[in-house]
């Protein structure tokens, strides 16, 4: 049975068109070349941080976002950046019953912005207000907790972590490791809509 599907948020449920441009746009550089640089680091398993310092070496990325945020041009999200199928899915999986979390590697105001959306889940949390993000072990034990269920029971959208896993085709991260051997096999679901979650949830009897 699942009780609780917990959602990552960048690529799962948010668009990162908006936030790379507004990168892009800050460093002065064009658009497609931050998108091919970000590209790169996810195939070498780097950070995004890896990618940006690539246009400017030795940035200083927190300090850069207190620049960009001081100057009107920080974090910025609304409904156009949700995928759309985001509503139904998570409206059908609580006319189920199942509680849902949003909880991914997301800045305090990310947090503030989601929960504006007024989104149908239970709860929003990110990894800077938890002060621990993906993937140290510490996250997940947060995500079970707030989940309020066995892992067993609980479902996770992005990488396994002693949790049920559900891989999602969406986003380079998605795509590029969508036939990966090791996602593959530890992945319980491999799906490309977030709606498909209520008819696998629908179908798994309590026990």
């Amino acid at each position: 049975m699942i009780e609780t599907i917990v959602f990552d948020v960048g690529e799962t449920l948010v668009r990162d068109d908006r936030y790379w441009a507004s990168w892009a746009d800050w460093l002065g550089v064009p658009r497609h070349t931050v998108s091919a640089l970000i590209g790169a680091a996810t195939v070498q398993n780097k950070g995004d941080a890896d990618a940006l310092r690539l246009i400017k070496p030795g940035m200083d990325i927190g300090a850069a976002n207190r620049a960009r945020e001081a100057a009107g041009r920080g974090e910025h999200l609304d409904e156009s950046d949700l995928y759309p199928d985001v509503r139904p899915a998570l409206a059908g999986l609580q006319a189920l019953g199942i509680r849902v979390v949003l909880a991914g590697n997301q800045t305090v105001k990310s947090g503030d912005l989601l929960r504006r959306l007024d989104l149908p889940v239970d709860l929003v949390a990110t990894s800077a207000e938890w002060g621990v993000a993906k993937p140290d072990p510490e996250f997940f034990e947060h995500v079970i907790e707030v989940g309020r269920a066995e892992a067993g029971r609980t479902v996770f959208l992005g990488r396994r972590a002693g949790l049920r896993t559900a891989h999602l085709r969406r986003g380079p991260w998605g795509y590029l490791w969508a036939d990966d051997p090791e996602v593959v096999e530890a992945a319980d679901w491999r799906i490309d809509s977030l709606t498909q979650l209520t008819s696998i949830a629908a179908t798994i009897a309590p026990d």
